[in-house]
């Protein structure tokens, strides 16, 4: 199942009694681009935290601090990045070919993203908001760029040049990627000139929407028939049933923040428009998010039960958790119902939990070079005995 295989050495499961190699290799050869999403879920700590709706003193200073954590892991893995394609372009074009690697390449662009949008959010405060739509407006526009290339690029490799025998939930990390620029690029609306480059950016998020959505439910159906005619997916790779939350929160998130921005952008009608669709579309979204959020829990607590290990898959708990959180956080703030702050309070605890364990178990990891290691040699073959039977 090449598909769902982890990729080499990218999703590498530590598990009891499995044996590391002989000598992990602290080098950048092995460094995949789902190292990205570490970056994607330690940002949406950061950008959910500072829009709960509490009042804990010290709460928005936390999320500042943490988005300044998320930029220097992004300049540091940026450039870790780049010496991989540099010095390794036969294990970086590996990666490209290999069906269970590629769609991470969709982790660049929303790391990008998340980090920029933080800045906008949080990292103002830190950093003086010229600073902050500066650098927004880079990130926002490299990640963008790179996260259209990647929802079609990646696609393009699966028809032509890989061997997949079944779907995948990481299928949908390309195809998310502009859903996230369309939830993030509302944030520059007001720093540009009224008029058509106010409108034209809001158009251009509301039609990456559409480009996102619609290819969500494209794949989605594969992934879920994958599941009940295939059965569960391998241990390792069971945390990625939670990426199926990104898209549904993030269309969540998403349609609220085009209801926030809409007015004195758009005309009238259209702009009371996507009031109604902000809770009319995000509503029933987010309540098959839950269902889905249940669903992808039982499924991880069975591969628990069955001695599933850690793996750099645990990170699926972090980013798509926080799309649902700022998804509620939006409906809170559109319908007033208190049931939805105290969704989002509850969801932002499951994120915060889900960060501290994968943070700590990439660390620990990292320490011990054993999530850059290459992968264990195979075993030498035995020689082969002649004896005689009777």
């Amino acid at each position: 199942m090449a598909s769902l295989a982890p990729p080499r050495p990218a999703l590498r499961a530590t598990t009891p009694g499995a044996r590391p190699a002989a000598s992990p290799a602290r080098s950048v050869r092995h460094l995949g681009p789902n190292w990205y999403a570490s970056v994607m879920g330690t940002a949406i700590v950061a950008n959910a935290g500072a829009g709960l709706p509490l009042g804990l003193p010290g709460l928005r200073t936390a999320c500042a601090a943490v988005w300044a954590l998320s930029l220097a892991m992004l300049l540091a893995l940026v450039a870790a990045r780049a010496v991989h394609w540099i010095r390794h372009r036969d294990q970086a074009r590996a990666h490209l070919l290999d069906p269970a690697v590629a769609p991470f390449y969709g982790c660049l662009s929303m790391a990008l993203l998340a980090v920029g949008g933080g800045a906008m959010i949080v990292g103002r405060d830190w950093i003086g908001l010229p600073a902050a739509v500066a650098l927004d407006t880079v990130l926002f526009t490299v990640g963008t760029i790179v996260g259209l290339a990647a929802a079609v690029g990646v696609p393009y490799l699966m028809v032509v040049h890989h061997k997949i025998e079944h779907a995948s939930p990481v299928w949908l990390l390309p195809v998310v990627a502009p859903m996230v620029s369309a939830a993030l690029g509302p944030l520059l609306v007001p720093h540009l000139p009224a008029g058509q480059a106010q409108e034209t950016l809001l158009l251009a998020c509301w039609a990456m929407f559409g480009v996102s959505l619609l290819a969500t439910l494209v794949m989605l159906p594969l992934v879920f028939g994958r599941l009940v005619t295939g059965g569960p997916l391998p241990l390792a790779l069971t945390p990625t049933l939670f990426l199926v939350l990104g898209p549904l929160g993030q269309s969540t998130t998403a349609a609220n923040k085009f209801a926030d921005v809409a007015p004195g952008v758009l005309p009238a009608p259209y702009a009371h428009g996507f009031a109604s669709f902000a809770v009319l579309y995000g509503v029933p979204v987010m309540g098959f998010a839950l269902l889905w959020l249940a669903l992808a829990a039982a499924m991880v607590l069975r591969a628990h039960r069955r001695g599933m290990g850690f793996a750099m898959t645990f990170w699926a708990f972090t980013f798509p958790v926080g799309t649902c959180v700022t998804g509620a956080e939006g409906l809170a703030q559109h319908t007033g119902l208190a049931a939805f702050r105290w969704l989002a309070i509850g969801l932002y605890a499951l994120l915060v939990a889900a960060w501290l364990v994968a943070g700590s178990h990439t660390l620990r990891g990292l320490v011990s070079g054993e999530l850059l290691a290459g992968p264990a040699p195979a075993p030498a073959a035995l020689p082969r005995a002649t004896a005689r039977t009777r």
